[in-house]
């Protein structure tokens, strides 16, 4: 009978193994909107994913695991306190007015060819007060993504926000259908620069974030010769 192998140790601050922790790549950002993340199922245990690392870099940040919400808890997770969680894994609770939920996701003709509403436009007074928004971020790959979409009609009933004028992703660890498609952490980063006017903030998180990339990258085994 084999024997069942020991678990690997893990951080207890990023949950990652210790031979991947990514504490050395936190970076404290200033922001001011809101950010709530949610995560595909599939992704939790992903070790390329990238909003465990997101989350724990932006202070005013929520990381929840779900496909399907149930309606109440996701309007809550929209509208509702954002939980900050603390290291002693206590939590503390906002006491801000409510949040404008808006959704980083792009509006899509194949989306309405499937029946999906289209998007409530958002107010552009929303615009002039960042701290005022509560931005939504799907963490998966776009078929993850798109289902999830697909399956919470709260959050097809958010107004979007869609990305203009993007670099080229930096994330070389995991495949990509266009070049400009980025990760979860690069694309929040560009929202919020985006939403907040600035994009200074967020340069020593993409910084950290290419580190992270690159000691991936190292850490590969080398592709086989061709004989």
């Amino acid at each position: 009978m084999p024997l069942d192998r020991p678990k690997r140790a893990a951080c207890p601050h990023c949950l990652r193994p210790q031979n991947a922790c990514l504490c050395p790549w936190i970076r404290p950002t200033a922001h001011q909107a809101e950010v709530l993340i949610l995560q595909h199922p599939l992704e939790v245990h992903e070790a390329k994913g990238t909003a465990r690392l997101l989350h724990l870099s932006l202070a005013r940040s929520r990381l929840v695991t779900g496909e399907q919400f149930a309606q109440a808890e996701l309007r809550a997770l929209l509208t509702g306190p954002l939980d900050q969680a603390l290291e002693d894994g206590t939590a503390q609770a906002s006491a801000a007015a409510p949040r404008q939920a808006v959704l980083l996701y792009p509006d899509l003709p194949q989306d309405r060819a499937l029946g999906l509403p289209a998007p409530p436009a958002l107010a552009p007074s929303c615009l002039q007060d960042p701290a005022g928004l509560r931005l939504v971020v799907l963490d998966g790959t776009w078929r993850k993504s798109r289902k999830m979409l697909h399956a919470n009609a709260l959050l097809q009933q958010l107004p979007r926000v869609a990305l203009h004028n993007l670099p080229m992703s930096h994330y070389l660890i995991r495949k990509a259908r266009r070049p400009d498609q980025l990760s979860t952490l690069e694309a929040t980063c560009a929202a919020l620069a985006q939403l907040e006017g600035r994009s200074e903030p967020f340069q020593p998180l993409l910084d950290a974030f290419d580190g992270w990339v690159a000691q991936l990258l190292h850490a590969r085994p080398p592709a086989p010769s061709a004989t």
